[in-house]
């Protein structure tokens, strides 16, 4: 459940932005975002899964960690004020706004592997969040491969955990403009898959693009 309280909105401008870029549904995105920065990512359409992974802009072996985040937050889902605890145990973003109200940590992303064990194995051809993953950093060529590809963050997506412990793939509660904005406390390189996934309901199957933005850190 969505509390109200942590319902943030951000008083940045779009227009005052430094960068801007919409990512077409089912495309990677790669970026460096610089300490103090502030990155938005916005839910155009409403109801689309955006698989994401943050490195030490550095040194990309120090990465987002899933069980070190969750385990700072005691909350297995994201929202205003959640640290983004890396590999290190160090802060690499903070939330600071956020329209949405709560994002998966558990639900990992979608890979041609898992599309044929989950759904049937005509679909392991079908484009995947992995994929995404890897053509992204083999396009940016800076050293990484395969292995640093970790357990991610799902930004809008509904993955609740039943009482039994088993993880469900919902309807979004995301809507068309909600977003979530991070404050870049060390230089960070994010990926970004917009998910590609018509097999479950993560986008109303239906991928729709997503908008990413960029701040200059305040004065």
């Amino acid at each position: 459940m969505t509390s109200t309280s942590t319902l943030v909105e951000s008083k940045l401008n779009p227009t005052q932005a430094i960068y801007r870029h919409v990512i077409p549904a089912g495309e990677p995105w790669i970026h460096e975002i610089q300490k103090g920065q502030y990155f938005r990512i916005v839910d155009l359409h409403g109801n689309q899964a955006v698989d994401t992974l943050f490195y030490n802009g550095h040194d990309y072996s120090e990465r987002y960690s899933v069980q070190d985040t969750i385990q700072q937050q005691r909350n297995i889902y994201l929202t205003t004020g959640a640290k983004l605890i890396s590999s290190c145990g160090r802060p690499l973003l903070t939330i600071v706004a956020d329209t949405c109200g709560r994002h998966d940590t558990l639900g990992g992303a979608c890979a041609n592997e898992s599309n044929m064990v989950r759904y049937a194995i005509e679909k392991r051809h079908m484009h995947a969040c992995r994929s995404s993953f890897l053509k992204a950093i083999i396009d940016w060529d800076h050293g990484m491969s395969k292995r640093d590809i970790t357990s991610n963050i799902n930004f809008f997506m509904n993955v609740p955990v039943t009482p039994e412990g088993k993880l469900t793939f919902e309807d979004g509660i995301s809507e068309p403009g909600k977003y979530v904005e991070m404050r870049a406390e060390v230089d960070v390189l994010a990926l970004i898959s917009n998910c590609p996934q018509l097999n479950n309901p993560c986008n109303a199957y239906n991928p729709t693009p997503v908008e990413v933005l960029i701040w200059a850190p305040e004065i």
